[in-house]
């Protein structure tokens, strides 16, 4: 049976580039100007098309960002703020249908990702927002949001079904707690087999919750 489900937002419920390229111009208009020969032309392209799918410091870490780089990408993004609308994939409306307890997690900068889930409208649907923020210090990582969710609620693990797209981030956290766990194949999402399930959009996500719960 599942009683609540906790869903990842960039990628998942909207596409991380829903905020428009020329939002995160900025970002990599600051990256280049510190790169100072550090990275070649291509591994700059790698690396910013890497920024729409994992969060900032998992970027600089793996393609190997120079501090200046580092700190530049950094000070740019915390000062990004979405306002008007956002894309989404538009399903949203399917998260009203669900009728279960649904939650929010999500990586990333806080003033960012509160901006990406007032333009979207989430916070009629979900009983709580909880922002893993890499801006600020002793920030808790997704493992950690789910385990506080898990004892605030009263849901077992194995009752709670995380949704989201990064076998990595979100799916990885799921699985280490036993709670199951549904890969969304949004386009561009690539398929991976650590996810116990795999639905390609919210209206699949309607039938499994169906399936589980008859």
């Amino acid at each position: 049976m599942i009683r609540t489900i906790i869903f990842d937002l960039d990628n998942c419920l909207a596409p991380a580039d829903g905020i428009g390229v020329e939002r995160m111009r900025p970002v990599f208009d600051a990256i280049t100007a510190a790169n100072d020969d550090t990275l070649s032309s291509s591994a700059l392209a790698a690396a910013f098309a890497d920024i729409w799918r994992h969060p900032l410091d998992w970027v600089s870490r793996t393609h190997g960002f120079s501090p200046a780089m580092h700190q530049a990408a950094w000070t740019a993004t915390a000062a990004m703020e979405v306002t008007g609308a956002m894309v989404d994939y538009g399903d949203l409306r399917l998260l009203g249908e669900l009728d279960l307890p649904l939650y929010l997690v999500t990586s990333g900068f806080r003033r960012l990702q509160e901006s990406k889930v007032r333009a979207l409208g989430l916070s009629r649907y979900l009983r709580g927002v909880h922002i893993d923020a890499i801006d600020e210090a002793g920030h808790p990582g997704k493992a950690g949001l789910f385990q506080g969710l898990l004892a605030d609620t009263g849901v077992p693990a194995a009752q709670a079904l995380v949704v989201g797209d990064n076998p990595d981030s979100e799916i990885a956290a799921g699985n280490s707690l036993g709670m199951p766990t549904a890969q969304i194949l949004r386009p561009g999402v690539v398929w991976s087999a650590d996810a116990r399930f795999h639905i390609r959009d919210l209206r699949d996500l309607t039938q499994l919750v169906c399936a589980f719960n008859g």
